[in-house]
């Protein structure tokens, strides 16, 4: 990795049944994350993918540009905006990318840009890798 370089895309679909394994995994069975009904009533604009999944996927992302897990030394996120998640068989995509901002000492530093229909859903998302 070169400072300056800019990684490939990863693109990752998200399905209600995603959620549905995510809540068994995790134990966050809030019903944002599942019900139309009571999303709406808290203003969201649907059921929407838990928080922690959409950093998941950016760790996934990250993972595979470093080339092992052991191999990711920092991950942080803040969460900007919900990922919404229709109620079909498509779902929805989350793209994560990334641009080397730094290299030095067999480090990498990351500055990652997560979306969603056009929309930027992390904010403040840096990692950091072990590049040797």
């Amino acid at each position: 990795m070169e400072a300056g370089q800019q990684l490939p895309t990863r693109t990752f679909q998200v399905t209600r049944a995603d959620l549905v394994r995510y809540a068994g995994a995790s134990g966050d069975f809030n019903p944002i994350h599942w019900s139309e009904r009571t999303a709406r009533a808290v203003g969201l604009p649907g059921v929407i993918a838990h928080g922690m999944l959409t950093m998941a996927l950016a760790g996934r992302a990250v993972t595979s540009w470093a080339g092992a897990p052991d191999a990711v030394l920092d991950l942080a996120v803040r969460f900007t905006r919900p990922v919404p998640v229709p109620d079909d068989e498509a779902g929805t995509q989350v793209a994560v990318s990334a641009v080397v901002t730094g290299v030095s000492d067999g480090r990498a530093e990351l500055e990652l840009t997560a979306t969603c229909q056009g929309q930027k859903v992390l904010g403040q998302a840096r990692a950091v890798v072990r590049t040797g």
